[in-house]
């Protein structure tokens, strides 16, 4: 059985007048749809939208197959943050090393999301996505048995390539396989819901597993995982009826090679300047130079694929024309702000429960259970409030809720007042927040662009998540080691960790959290300026 479904319609300037959707206004939309939508590798026909593509069972079949990408991708780095310490004590790694076990894979990842996503829309989404989730398997089931810190760091990274190949080509399965409305929401809200709690239960599955087992075995979970989604996508995900190829090229030849060097080494270079930077501190030499010539790549990339877009000899990576749209653009920094808050609250509640309260790994994962069942709940819920609200309400609630979060943790409550007070509803507001704001930018996403860039897509917005995310934690662990120095009265280079129950410990971590609320509003600011006006994102056109 295969999915029959094709590209969105544009969206044309009555329906931004009526209301109907939050896409660009006419001036603005013919940029996003200059390029002429043709039939998608995995499609061919649209279905009326309230017609599945093919039976229920499959559908939702293929909603959980999809979406254990996501959730597989947050679960694994997640994961590994609780049992960082235990690692680093078998493998005899340094102190100023071992945070390279969770950089590794965050850096492969983040890189090459955008070369993997136009891949995936050229070669077959369907292929990308089982090879990326088959390497996931054998790269993680192979980790922890290497005995050495480069190995280990090796596969990591080799762990994150699988996952930037699976993850947008997931949402691009789901963007093109069903047509704007109800069950597209459904499956949008499902997949958003994939990411958060997916972080929640790294942390649960990792701490249950480190108290009762080897901390091996969360290797070992994660690649049963990986190896089960690639099962199911061989038999549930539809093979391709057709080939994308561009007007006179063929499709090896569609590859823009010279940008996809561009792009993945300029994030390298930004991400890996970023990650250092927290540990070698921000005075070192090569850090700046490294973060410019980042720079510089990254405008090299922009301004060869403007040129490639106006000339037509080949199909770009990514067309630089979508960016006109100021609601487009608007959506970027939105995802790259709430990413940043969302992650950088998950991460300075572990640091508060486990280094300054110095609780046990199962303790503090105990703490992040509530997460877990609103995800759920709220999942559900969004999958029907998309086709009622309009996008700038949800978008502006989840990111008002992401903030509050943070502020709860910064704010000067007395450190031993009881997890019920503040701890709880601060875990119940950020996945709440998580899963109101992350679907509707992934549903404005790829209504945005036509059918044949919708794994792109999906790769653009994931990259942006990880660029605010490695921004906002060097930012708030800049916060925080400043506070920290100061209240020690050393200098920053001499700050030390986080100790337990200390008063300059807790004035850092406080510090860090005031970082991550300011990047929260940052957020909300944008989406009540940009998308104010907007329509109702989950509507069918």
């Amino acid at each position: 059985m295969s999915v029959i479904t094709k590209s969105d319609p544009p969206v044309v300037a009555s329906d931004v007048e009526k209301g109907k959707t939050p896409l660009p206004t006419s001036d603005e939309s013919s940029s996003i749809h200059s390029a002429t939508p043709g039939e998608d590798n995995e499609a061919a026909a649209t279905p009326p939208s309230t017609q599945l593509p093919f039976s229920k069972g499959r559908c939702i079949a293929l909603v959980l197959t999809v979406t254990g990408a996501a959730f597989l991708n947050t679960l694994s780095a997640q994961a590994v943050v609780i049992i960082l310490p235990t690692v680093g004590r078998e493998l005899n790694i340094p102190e100023g090393r071992v945070q390279w076990v969770v950089s590794a894979y965050n850096l492969a990842f983040g890189c090459f999301l955008l070369l993997w996503g136009r891949i995936a829309d050229i070669f077959g989404r369907r292929k990308i996505f089982i090879w990326g989730s088959a390497w996931v398997a054998v790269t993680t089931a192979v980790n922890p048995f290497l005995p050495n810190e480069i190995a280990f760091d090796l596969f990591r990274g080799l762990q994150g390539l699988g996952a930037a190949a699976n993850v947008p080509t997931a949402i691009g399965i789901l963007a093109s396989t069903f047509p704007p409305g109800k069950a597209k929401n459904y499956a949008i809200s499902a997949y958003a819901a994939g990411a958060p709690l997916g972080a929640v239960f790294g942390n649960l599955i990792s701490g249950f597993v480190a108290s009762y087992a080897s901390w091996k075995w969360v290797f070992g979970v994660i690649a049963i995982m990986a190896a089960a989604i690639t099962i199911a996508g061989i038999a549930i995900i539809p093979l391709p009826k057709h080939t994308l190829h561009d007007e006179g090229a063929t499709v090896k030849g569609s590859v823009d090679w010279i940008g996809a060097f561009l792009v993945t080494s300029g994030l390298l270079a930004l991400l890996f300047a970023l990650t250092e930077g927290n540990v070698v501190g921000w005075s070192t030499p090569w850090i700046p130079v490294l973060i410019v010539v980042a720079v510089a790549l990254v405008v090299l990339f922009v301004l060869w694929q403007r040129h490639l877009e106006k000339t037509g000899r080949r199909a770009p990576i990514m067309k630089v024309s979508i960016f006109h749209s100021k609601r487009f653009s608007a959506a970027m920094l939105t995802m790259a702000l709430f990413f940043s808050s969302f992650n950088g609250f998950l991460v300075y509640a572990t640091y508060f429960y486990q280094d300054y309260q110095g609780l046990s790994a199962l303790q503090t994962t105990l703490r992040f259970i509530p997460t877990g069942v609103v995800g759920v709940l709220t999942a559900a819920a969004v999958s029907q409030l998309l086709a009622k609200i309009p996008a700038y309400k949800m978008l502006a609630f989840g990111n008002l809720c992401v903030s509050v979060s943070c502020l709860l943790f910064a704010v000067p409550i007395p450190s031993d007042t009881t997890y019920w007070a503040y701890g709880f509803p601060a875990m119940v507001l950020s996945v709440f927040g998580a899963d109101v704001a992350w679907p509707c930018l992934i549903l404005f996403t790829s209504h945005a662009l036509p059918a044949e860039d919708q794994a792109l897509g999906a790769g653009l917005v994931n990259a942006m998540g990880q660029i605010g995310r490695a921004i906002g934690l060097a930012l708030a662990t800049a916060a925080q080691t400043a506070v920290m120095a100061k209240e020690r009265g050393v200098d920053v280079q001499e700050v030390g960790r986080v100790v337990e129950w200390e008063h300059a410990s807790l004035m850092g971590l406080r510090a860090g959290e005031w970082l991550n609320f300011g990047q929260g509003m940052g957020a909300l600011i944008v989406v009540l300026v940009a998308f104010r006006g907007s329509g109702i994102i989950g509507k069918a056109h």
